[in-house]
């Protein structure tokens, strides 16, 4: 299991596991994931090749855990009341330009996993299915209130539209995905298929 190597991180405190993981990113950034080495790892972050393995068992968790680190905590632990209130929440955490530069590492590490079988079960484990786990959790808490029927059909493939929009605004419309642009796609899309009511106050997207 990818999670095996949790267990001995105590060695390297959270200011330094901070710091590495921003290294790792910005290296990730450079060269891609596919020419990303440990080698290259450790001489950027002074770090030896040994305790890189010790600590994360090798590349793919290495990088998964350090995008993890990165990335907000969504709709982690959000409860507003209401599924809007929750969207919009999760929404106010990270701002365009950050949410820009993680679809592009994002999009970039979804297509290595189509060639790297320990990359996309560490992307999985660590990173999509604790998401996906927590988005459920939000869909049921509206289930609860009675925003939502709980036999909605829909309530299966939210998180699919939610991902599909995600990366499907950078290849169809060629910009990156914004608050903004989801906050309209969960208004005409998302909260409609659930029969959630659409807000007032919202606008077409520009």
């Amino acid at each position: 299991m990818v999670e095996a190597a949790t267990s001995r991180r105590g060695r390297i405190t959270p200011e330094r596991e901070a710091e590495l993981y921003e290294a790792v990113l910005d290296l990730l950034r450079e060269v891609g994931y596919g020419p990303l080495t440990m080698d290259a790892v450790a001489a950027r972050t002074r770090c030896s090749k040994a305790t890189l393995y010790r600590q994360w068992g090798g590349k793919a968790e290495l990088i998964v855990k350090a995008m993890r680190h990165n990335k907000p905590a969504g709709v982690r632990g959000v409860d507003t009341g209401s599924l809007r209130g929750d969207f919009v929440a999760a929404l106010s955490i990270e701002d365009d330009s950050a949410m820009e530069r993680n679809s592009a590492l994002m999009r970039g590490l979804v297509m290595e996993i189509h060639h790297n079988p320990d990359l996309g079960r560490a992307f999985r484990e660590l990173l999509i299915e604790p998401e996906r786990a927590e988005f459920n959790r939000v869909l049921r808490l509206a289930v609860d209130r009675g925003e939502i029927r709980a036999d909605n059909p829909a309530l299966a493939y939210a998180p699919h539209m939610l991902i599909g929009a995600y990366f499907a605004r950078t290849l169809l419309d060629d910009r990156p995905p914004t608050r903004a642009f989801l906050a309209e796609y969960a208004d005409a899309v998302l909260f409609p298929a659930l029969g959630v009511g659409r807000s007032p106050s919202s606008r077409p997207q520009q």
